[in-house]
């Protein structure tokens, strides 16, 4: 199988600046979606430090006799090595801008990346915070990923709480992003991807505004990951837009298909009911 891939970013309706960043590295099957925080628009700088040390990282170490900074973990592949090191060089850079930077000061950013493996047959997805992955095969949705929040790590502890106390939990509250500390820890995970599946990454921008439901039914009535990723943002700024907007598509099609050359689905007109929206920042 080959993974064919689109990303979008968007501000959203309630935003005057954009945050997020995204990255696909279609030679390495790399794919990376990023989420920033911090002050006077630091946020933006800790998304492209995270997408541009992890897609760095990945080219410098293309060679055999490349030199890793990360130690290797013999009980990995190299791919799931690879993805963390990644991911770690990013958070040392993060880290150690807003220590130099006055404006950049407790800057971070969150990340959901995955890397493909054609010769294991096996798409790596390593992440930090509550930037999710999520997998749509057939009729049905999975998110893969575990929000880093406080409200999960509330529910993980005290799973009895009533609906009553689970909704006086503070919301959007994260409890791990890249650049917090000289050293995060990176929930990896691996998946084994079936002919026709389409997986999604993306910023709590849209996890937030569209439920899991309504992401599964954009995705099965879209005919390429392009036409994906507008209508995911259209559908978060239909309902309020309250955040960035980052979402990227990676749909797992024949060997035989050039890149660039994605084919597009053949889907009945009454199935497309929502508007493709402009993916232009507002």
């Amino acid at each position: 199988m080959r993974a064919f891939a689109s990303g979008m970013t968007d501000v959203g309706l309630q935003r005057d600046h954009n945050e997020d960043s995204y990255a696909v590295l279609q030679e390495f099957d790399l794919f990376i979606v990023a989420d920033g925080m911090g002050g006077h628009r630091a946020g933006d700088v800790a998304s492209r430090l995270a997408t541009d040390s992890i897609t760095e990282f990945f080219r410098s170490t293309a060679n055999d006799d490349a030199t890793w900074p990360i130690h290797f973990d013999a009980n990995l592949t190299e791919d799931e090595n690879r993805l963390l090191s990644g991911i770690m060089v990013a958070n040392r850079r993060i880290f150690e801008r807003s220590i130099r930077s006055r404006e950049c000061a407790g800057m971070g950013t969150t990340v959901v990346s995955a890397v493909f493996s054609r010769r294991r047959n096996r798409l790596y997805v390593g992440h930090v915070g509550d930037s999710r992955a999520y997998r749509v095969r057939g009729g049905t949705i999975q998110q893969l990923t575990r929000d880093h929040s406080l409200i999960n790590d509330y529910l993980m502890a005290m799973p009895e709480l009533t609906e009553e106390q689970r909704a006086e939990l503070p919301r959007n509250v994260i409890t791990r992003a890249l650049g917090m500390q000289d050293s995060v820890a990176v929930d990896l995970m691996s998946d084994e991807p079936h002919l026709g599946d389409v997986y999604i990454l993306c910023s709590d921008g849209l996890s937030g505004m569209v439920t899991d439901e309504q992401i599964r039914d954009i995705v099965a009535s879209s005919q390429d990951t392009s036409e994906m990723c507008r209508r995911l943002i259209a559908k978060a700024n239909e309902l309020g837009g309250e955040d960035n907007i980052t979402v990227l598509a990676i749909r797992f099609l024949q060997d035989d298909v050039e890149y660039g050359d994605e084919p597009t689905l053949q889907v009945p007109a009454h199935r497309i009911a929502v508007t493709i929206g402009d993916d232009s920042d507002r």
